[in-house]
């Protein structure tokens, strides 16, 4: 490099006249276009610096072709030297080795297997390992959550819930309800700082907890509208008088047919006495364990995402208006039809192999 940095390129007039080609040519390779075109900047008496600018080349990528035009001339432009083939950077014994211990139960001391534990467990350098589990689907990392309804009753529900959803009763009403507990009005203990170019906003790390309310939440599946109403306790006595509540929209004697959980004040003895008053309305009780089934609970995650989270609240009538404001948008720009799209067949196919995959584990 030193040399290119003190010897003048002074191409020939035969040298000139094949770079000139190579760079007319359009079926020249473009790298090939990009070489001659420095060597030609640089002996058009262009510096360094002025060369760079012309060709948008790097400072490395000019030297290392004027050292080759100096070298071996127009030729040199027109070949790459090969890279060394790399090695293989772990034995196949050892990659079996690694993948077996990822799959093992981490040591005593650890939750789980990291790189440098991995590493230093078959005596290599972490570099040695990296990637390796990625590669093959392995992340020890990451844990993943499930649950396996244990409703002996599973598929009677499934079939009747998912069927009130594609084939509703002819003139009634379908309704998703649910309560959303513990939503906390969290503010800050100092005032936030807003966010600017370059830096996001700032708050402090510590809270300060203004209360808690629960929202009970009715979705009419025919058109997504939602009614909502804020308690400060979700008992059956609660959970009845929201029931008269979403009645009142409703022209009497209406079959209703609503979608719930098995929550204690969903079944409770009060509950039961006013079914037996209000014989219009139906209870569909999704299964154990399975409340993603309620349609609701993609209103509540929506709510949690749009409105709650990062939400800053100086006082608990402050989270309540908030959680009515957005209601209340919901009602009147995102309100939709409920669609649901799984076969209840899929379904409880996925609930048998849950439970064979149980088993399987326990023997």
């Amino acid at each position: 490099m030193a040399r290119s940095r003190t010897t003048r390129i002074v191409p020939s007039k035969e040298d000139r006249k094949r770079l000139e080609k190579i760079k007319a040519d359009p079926h020249s390779i473009l790298k090939h276009v990009q070489r001659a075109s420095i060597i030609l900047h640089l002996g058009d008496g262009l510096t360094l610096s002025q060369t760079m600018r012309a060709t948008g080349m790097s400072k490395p990528t000019v030297w290392r072709w004027w050292d080759r035009f100096l070298a071996e001339g127009v030729d040199g432009l027109l070949y790459d030297i090969p890279r060394r083939r790399g090695r293989k950077p772990i034995a196949e014994d050892k990659v079996s080795e690694l993948i077996e211990l990822a799959m093992s139960p981490p040591p005593e001391h650890a939750s789980h297997w990291t790189l440098r534990a991995l590493a230093k467990k078959l005596g290599v350098a972490v570099s040695t390992v990296f990637g390796i589990p990625k590669h093959n689907g392995l992340k020890p990392h990451r844990v993943k959550t499930f649950k396996v309804s244990r409703d002996p009753r599973f598929e009677l529900k499934v079939g009747d819930v998912v069927g009130l959803y594609v084939n509703p009763p002819d003139h009634a009403v379908v309704i998703s309800a649910d309560e959303k507990t513990q939503i906390q009005a969290l503010g800050r203990t100092q005032t936030p700082l807003p966010m600017k170019s370059g830096h996001p906003e700032t708050r402090t790390h510590d809270d300060k907890r203004n209360g808690t309310t629960c929202l009970m939440a009715a979705l009419d599946v025919a058109t997504g509208k939602v009614t909502g109403q804020m308690v400060e306790r979700h008992r059956s006595e609660e959970f009845l008088a929201f029931l008269d509540l979403v009645s009142e929209g409703i022209k009497p004697g209406t079959q209703l047919h609503v979608v719930l959980d098995n929550v204690s004040p969903h079944k409770s003895a009060e509950v039961n006495e006013w079914l037996k008053d209000n014989s219009n309305w139906t209870f569909h009780f999704t299964p154990t364990s399975a409340s993603w089934m309620n349609a609701v609970e993609g209103f509540f995650s929506r709510l949690s995402r749009q409105r709650l989270k990062h939400a800053i609240f100086n006082s608990l009538d402050e989270c309540i208006a908030a959680i009515e404001g957005y209601i209340e948008h919901h009602n009147a720009n995102d309100a939709r039809p409920f669609r649901w799209s799984k076969k209840p067949e899929d379904l409880v196919e996925a609930w048998k192999k849950g439970h064979q995959k149980l088993q399987e584990s326990a023997s």
